[in-house]
């Protein structure tokens, strides 16, 4: 199960190096629009085995003495709360999080942009809040027409209303915490601020995904379809890039629409553009790190059942668009997949039809297929993990690594004193139980000493899952996916 295609360490040296590269081909200063998550791109992790999920960063802080890092963010995604949902946080608690996150290896985070900004009240506060904290924030501010009314954008009443954005070094990278922050708008207004006052810069755009020299139907370029369902994503044949190189490449519907519009302004404020297409805008280094194209289609098939089943629950939750399913089904039928190449999926299904209550499965990295049931005391999930922690640990399945008088009192005080009405054991409260066991018990104790190897491992569940559960899972590395089903009728489904 744990095969490597992809080669890291090549992607750290190569990547560097194509950025360096670009940063010689202007004069002062390169503006690199970052697109996809920085730490913890676990998409990637999935869909090329061997990528680690901090990567990038680590390829940037080969680059840390030329780079700075400016985060923006849209003042509307501050104002409505944006979640980012592979994390649970607000847009504006993950910059701070991702702040953090970068002075953590010592990289430079000059400053943050409120993208969008037309006097948002939350917005306000939260640049209040920033400034207080000691970080430098500026203003951005929306442009009527853009990104096709030209002589509009490159006036000073376009561009030349934003606030200038201060910077100290030759690569400035200016990343954000979700899409739609408005990355681009801000490198192109640097461009107009640094043009006016003589300093040669140029753009260039680092996006992950799709693979622009891996073929169009590629399950990997596939996965990234179905990562982004959300926002209409296409992947489609970069058509400039054909015509003026007689070569086939990957881009997507967005850059293709934009590249006319984009390259005219860098032409416009710049007087010339080194750019024939939106490929060539690019710095993309990872496909040419495939080191096993069969693991990493093999990765990106599973990646792809996996998005159907989150698309469907949150369909299901009333968080996603109905119109997203049929284009799940097409990118499936495209992959040549189906919901039955999920083995948990089928294990837990099959659970919860013979016990009529609902049901967890986990594949180990071994390939091993473990389910767990609902019981009076622990949830299936619960059941579940113990399970799969014994079959680690070498333990027999008879053997109970928490004791049921261990189990009975935390049930009754959830039940009595805590408000719940559901009195089984949810995961966070069954690690908590067995570390307390293990001060005692030996098989307690091994088994927790497990817990490290169930990163990776596949998880389903045939009801959607509590927030709590959700998250502690999530903390102990699986992928986990549910059946678009909840396990009562009522409207209010809360975290226990």
């Amino acid at each position: 199960m744990n095969r490597i295609g992809f080669d890291n360490e090549k992607y750290l040296q190569i990547q560097s190096e194509k950025i360096k590269e670009r940063i010689s081909m202007f004069g002062d200063v390169l503006y690199l629009e970052f697109g996809g998550k920085m730490f913890d791109d676990h998409h990637a992790s999935r869909v090329l085995p061997g990528f680690a999920p901090d990567s990038k960063v680590k390829m940037l802080m080969q680059l840390k003495d030329d780079a700075e890092i400016v985060v923006a963010i849209n003042s509307n995604d501050i104002e409505k709360n944006k979640i980012r949902g592979d994390l649970g946080i607000t847009y504006d608690m993950d910059v701070l999080r991702m702040i953090d996150a970068f002075r953590g290896y010592g990289l430079y985070v000059s400053s943050v942009v409120l993208t969008q900004f037309s006097g948002q009240a939350f917005a306000i506060d939260y640049q209040q809040k920033l400034e207080k904290m000691g970080l430098r924030v500026y203003r951005h501010y929306p442009i009527q027409g853009y990104p096709s009314n030209l002589q509009l954008i490159l006036s000073e009443d376009g561009f030349g209303k934003n606030d200038y954005i201060v910077t100290s070094r030759r690569l400035v990278f200016v990343t954000a915490p979700g899409p739609g922050s408005g990355k681009m708008a801000t490198c192109l207004s640097q461009l107009y601020h640094d043009n006016k006052r003589g300093i040669k810069a140029g753009y260039a755009k680092f996006e992950t995904f799709p693979v622009w020299d891996l073929p169009l139907k590629h399950p990997v370029n596939l996965a990234y379809e179905s990562a982004t369902v959300d926002l209409n994503d296409v992947n489609m044949i970069d058509p400039y890039h054909l015509e003026a190189y007689n070569k086939i490449a990957v881009s997507y519907n967005r850059d293709v629409e934009t590249f006319p519009v984009l390259n005219e302004m860098l032409k416009r404020i710049n007087g010339s553009s080194l750019y024939n297409s939106p490929t060539d805008m690019g710095v993309n280094m990872i496909g040419q790190c495939i080191t096993d194209n069969d693991v990493v289609c093999d990765a990106s098939r599973r990646e792809i059942v996996r998005r159907y089943y989150n698309t469907a629950c949150n369909v299901r939750k009333g968080n996603a668009d109905e119109s997203q399913l049929p284009k799940m089904e097409m990118i499936m039928e495209q992959a040549k997949v189906s919901q039955a190449n999920r083995k948990v999926a089928v294990l837990a299904k099959e659970v919860h039809e013979a016990t009529g209550a609902p049901a967890a499965a986990i594949e180990m990295n071994d390939g091993t297929l473990i389910a767990g049931k609902t019981s009076k005391l622990l949830g299936a999930t619960s059941a579940m993990l113990l399970n799969a922690l014994k079959y680690l640990a070498g333990i027999p399945k008879e053997v109970d690594l928490i004791s049921p008088i261990v189990i009975e009192p935390i049930c009754n005080m959830k039940i009595n004193h805590l408000g719940h009405t559901n009195p089984r054991l949810h995961v966070d409260e069954v690690l908590i139980a067995l570390s307390v066991c293990a001060l005692t018990d030996i098989n307690a104790r091994k088994a927790l000493e497990q817990l490290e190897e169930l990163k990776g491992c596949e998880v389903h569940t045939s009801v959607i899952l509590s927030s709590v559960d959700v998250s502690t899972m999530r903390k102990l590395g699986v992928n986990m996916t549910h059946d678009p089903l909840y396990q009562s009728k009522k409207l209010y489904h809360g975290t226990k």
